[in-house]
């Protein structure tokens, strides 16, 4: 079976021309079928505040209103994504940027919350796997921004992480996938004020013994929610950690396992 790796990058990266050249530099020497997919920085809210509006968060995810979609879309599926993918075609990466719309790639539904309105947040309905493979086997590297569409003309704000997850699992019934979250920090760590306490490997008892203990909190629960739900649904293995283990494995990270 061929081998495919999606990596997610998360905003410290994106924010960051340096990282941001960097990591297109390791993942454009990644070898074989490989997908990207890129959230959208501190980018989308200082474009949200220079034209006046007000971003509202709640437990971290970004309520998104008519206004605020606007903006999303535009920074992520426009400046960033297209960004990205004129840094990859100047490494010699047949980079292609999507969004969810573009060929019903991802379909989502928007969120039905029993108290919060999100807004035009979606979330994941199903993937057009066909099409996907048939891209990776012509030799495109797909680039994800964080929109998905409701195929009734509604773009949706989604959860990059969440994309990252769903095409792997729908991409693990056609390859042998690895899902990779890079970031800026080493890894899960056992203390978040010590980059040297990565944590290496993570089952789901050891993931559960951390959050009673409060090792594991806040933003990384979803993430880690993520990963144990892609590896249930066919994804052969997940990697969390600093973008220079792409090139180094050598380098400490997370490798997160059933």
């Amino acid at each position: 079976m061929k081998k495919v790796t999606v990596i997610k990058i998360g905003g410290n990266i994106i924010d960051s021309p340096t990282e941001l050249e960097q990591f297109l530099t390791d993942f454009s020497k990644i070898e074989g079928y490989k997908v990207l997919v890129h959230g959208g920085g501190k980018s989308a809210t200082k474009m949200a505040q220079s034209i006046g509006l007000v971003p509202q968060m709640i437990d971290g995810r970004r309520i998104t209103d008519a206004p605020m979609l606007d903006v999303v879309v535009m920074i992520y599926a426009g400046q960033i994504n297209k960004h990205i993918v004129a840094q990859l075609q100047a490494k010699d990466n047949n980079a292609i940027g999507f969004s969810g719309a573009d060929g019903n790639l991802i379909q989502s539904t928007k969120r039905n919350h029993p108290t919060i309105d999100y807004g035009f947040v979606g979330d994941v309905k199903q993937v057009n796997t066909k099409l996907l493979a048939t891209l990776l086997e012509a030799g495109v590297v797909p680039v994800f921004c964080a929109i998905t569409h409701d195929k009734n003309g509604q773009l949706l704000n989604t959860n990059a992480d969440t994309i990252a997850s769903e095409l792997s699992i729908a991409l693990s019934e056609v390859f042998d996938v690895t899902l990779t979250y890079c970031f800026e920090k080493q890894g899960v760590l056992m203390d978040s004020e010590d980059e040297s306490s990565v944590i290496t490997e993570i089952n789901e008892t050891l993931y559960n013994k951390l959050k009673e203990e409060k090792v594991i909190h806040s933003g990384m629960i979803p993430k880690l929610d993520n990963c144990f739900n892609s590896l249930s649904r066919g994804v052969q293995k997940i990697k969390i950690g600093h973008h220079r283990m792409l090139q180094n494995s050598d380098i400490p990270h997370t490798t997160i396992t059933l």
